[in-house]
């Protein structure tokens, strides 16, 4: 799984993370995640599977987490650092080495659920 460590100077600054963001007026999910990673990596994904949202409450926001399952295009550049600090390729039995922000870790359960039920995916 591809994990991107925010910028220092940003709200949970250091933190590993998905690659994603905030959902726009007339998009999917799938879009936005498609559009997201293209704007923070520079790199082509393919969405393949929805796993359960999850709501996470900071101190001065509220985020709904909406997890995809997918792949890089075979065609795709590899990731680039447009807005983090860097990236990581994780395992998923590694994902909790990582300082990862709050939000995240419903989406690493959801994650591992959803393997234990799909074991070839």
């Amino acid at each position: 799984m591809l994990l991107a460590k925010r910028p220092a100077h940003k709200h949970l600054g250091g933190k590993w993370e998905f690659p994603g963001g905030k959902v726009e007026p007339g998009e999917s999910p799938q879009e936005a995640l498609k559009r997201e990673i293209k704007e923070e990596l520079g790199c082509d994904f393919v969405p393949r599977t929805k796993l359960p949202r999850s709501m996470h409450r900071y101190e001065n926001i509220t985020i709904e987490m909406i997890p995809i399952v997918g792949e890089f295009a075979e065609s795709s550049a590899d990731p680039i650092c447009h807005e983090h600090e860097a990236v990581a390729w994780a395992r998923p039995e590694e994902l909790c080495d990582y300082d990862l922000a709050p939000a995240d870790y419903p989406v690493v359960e959801a994650y591992r659920e959803h393997q234990r039920l799909q074991p070839n995916e």
